[in-house]
């Protein structure tokens, strides 16, 4: 397992972060995702053999959110 940590710009209520939350971890391969609107952190531990750390910033992005910076937890 890896984990990333994802900095999330967009993001103006706890609702977008539940909605990038229940989204990753949806992802095939995440194991957990927590989301903090108030940090603008989205933490993911992930199994890199199931899917690609851009698989995860795509996502975010898809629903609209920029990913402005990633750094390994």
């Amino acid at each position: 397992m890896k984990s990333v940590t994802l900095k999330v710009e967009g993001m103006n209520c706890n609702g977008c972060a539940e909605r990038i939350r229940s989204t990753v971890a949806a992802e095939p391969g995440v194991q957990s995702a927590a989301v903090s609107f108030e940090d603008g952190n989205a933490r993911v531990l992930y199994d890199p053999q199931a899917i690609e750390e851009n698989r995860l910033v795509e996502t975010v992005q898809r629903l609209g959110f920029r990913v402005v910076d990633r750094t390994p937890a």
